[in-house]
């Protein structure tokens, strides 16, 4: 790949990602992380969140484009409160901490139930200095998240975002029947049935229409949240 396509193709990438909205107000949610994609030919946010639990026990665990559901039962969920608990306890936890380590990697992480919490942290958990260690570890956690009811979970629904911008490769007709200059002005709510066949999640797609070429992205959208 010539090193000029290559830089066009971050900069168009990196202008979807600045445009195309984190994961919303999913309802009932108590703890959300989301975690940026750093990956060539990728738009981070449209990926699922990396971790959602709803205040009912459901877990959704999300990765590049893919999502996984289960249900945890009242001792892990009290496990989890309690290390929420020892975040919330840090003295002086601000908007934003960084880690130490690769400060390219990025996470933001909701605490919901009760008092929110946002904060956006910057680093690689493993480098974090002993004052943080519980944000660390409870950011680590997540990440790596496991639980045996986790089972394959299909949205039902998709957010549909349009950028203009041309990606390398060939392009696809817009088969949606949402207009594009819909699409264009803000995400658009779409029946996953209707997104069959097309790359979802931070997997970006291609668009040829009326000359021009656009990037689009379908952001799963978990139960209740809205594009």
């Amino acid at each position: 790949m010539r090193p000029g396509r290559l830089r066009a193709t971050a900069a168009i990438l990196l202008a979807a990602a600045a445009t195309s909205g984190r994961a919303g107000d999913v309802p009932g949610a108590a703890i959300v992380l989301e975690a940026r994609i750093e990956l060539l030919g990728r738009v981070s946010d449209a990926a699922p969140p990396r971790f959602v639990l709803l205040g009912d026990g459901r877990v959704f665990v999300g990765g590049t484009d893919r999502l996984q559901a289960g249900r945890l039962d009242k001792a892990a969920m009290s496990g989890l409160e309690r290390r929420v608990e020892r975040v919330r306890k840090l003295p002086g936890l601000g908007e934003s901490v960084s880690l130490g380590g690769d400060a390219s990697r990025r996470f933001r992480l909701r605490l919901l139930k009760g008092r929110t919490l946002d904060v956006v942290v910057a680093g690689d958990p493993a480098s974090a200095p002993r004052g943080l260690e519980p944000l660390a570890g409870l950011v680590e956690e997540l990440l790596r998240f496991h639980h045996p009811t986790l089972r394959p979970w299909t949205p039902e629904r998709y957010a549909l975002l349009a950028r203009e911008g041309e990606l390398l490769g060939g392009c696809r007709p817009w088969t949606f029947e949402i207009p594009l200059r819909d699409a264009l002005i803000r995400p658009q709510a779409v029946e996953a049935a209707s997104a069959s066949g097309w790359p979802t999640g931070a997997n970006p797609a291609s668009v040829c229409e009326g000359g021009r070429r656009y990037v689009v992205t379908l952001r799963p959208l978990l139960p209740g949240e809205q594009p």
